[in-house]
């Protein structure tokens, strides 16, 4: 779904035939407005924003100050609007939504981007998002520093537990995969002990994720690889273990709370 198309969902949801608060309160009085940060962040979806705003009414002008990725501080003034009052206040919560929403998530990423600062280890998301709304979500982990996974079942292999067992094992699953699949395309295995990952290293996969693993047990599994194949830790990343997950030499962590867990950014539209 493109996100003109979830714009004109989440609009028609909000309005689905007449703003009564404001259609029979109005007509062609004008409004200027200053959007807010409540609090420190990073902006995303300011784009989104404004494209509300614009499907409301063209003829808003909607000017950007804090531009997507740009860390602001409370009370400062990210972006002004400026046009016809109801127009302004029939896109005001759909446009603070997508706003609020995104920079929460972007704000939650760097956080753990930071704490990842003096290693190679980037931080991933995962496909755990709201339905309908991965595209905007994986655009905010982009805005805070994060590194998109796959967007889809259809990007890149991942043969987790339940494929494994179901068909034989890592290898001969891997096996038979690398046969029909395009050669561009990654093969990532799931292993939960050291010797899956030793049977792992023998396969054609490109990287192999570290499910629910020790720090201990990570640092081992990083030395037996030996740079061969990329590693990712997964599993209970919660923001007060990425420094030391990131020591361990892995290249990539999988955190799913990006997208699950955030908490939305508090901004608003003051007239």
């Amino acid at each position: 779904m493109t996100i003109n198309e979830i714009i004109k969902l989440a609009l028609k949801e909000d309005i689905p035939t007449t703003d009564i608060s404001s259609e029979y309160l109005f007509n062609d009085e004008i409004s200027e407005g200053q959007f807010i940060a409540k609090e420190d962040g990073v902006i995303s979806g300011i784009d989104v924003c404004l494209a509300v705003f614009k499907k409301i009414d063209e003829s808003t002008v909607f000017n950007i100050i804090a531009k997507n990725s740009d860390e602001v501080k409370k009370d400062m003034v990210i972006a002004t609007v400026y046009g016809k009052t109801k127009s302004i206040l029939q896109a005001e919560r759909v446009g603070l939504n997508f706003l609020q929403r995104m920079s929460g998530i972007a704000s939650m990423t760097k956080k753990f981007v930071n704490e990842t600062k003096g290693t190679h280890t980037k931080i991933l998301d995962t496909r755990k998002t709201t339905p309908l709304l991965r595209e905007l979500e994986k655009r905010a982990v982009l805005d805070g520093g994060g590194i998109n996974h796959r967007m889809s079942l259809s990007d890149m292999v991942m043969l987790k537990d339940n494929h494994l067992k179901a068909s034989g094992g890592i290898i001969k699953a891997v096996k038979k995969v690398k046969k029909q699949i395009d050669k561009s395309i990654q093969i990532e295995v799931e292993v939960e002990s050291l010797e899956q990952l030793k049977e792992a290293l023998l396969s054609e996969a490109d990287v192999i994720m570290l499910d629910n693993m020790s720090l201990d047990m990570m640092k081992e599994a990083v030395n037996i690889n030996n740079g061969m194949k990329l590693l990712e830790a997964s599993g209970n990343m919660v923001l007060s273990r990425i420094k030391e997950v990131s020591s361990t030499g892995v290249d990539y962590i999988s955190v799913g709370a990006l997208t699950h867990s955030y908490h939305s950014m508090d901004i608003s539209l003051k007239f």
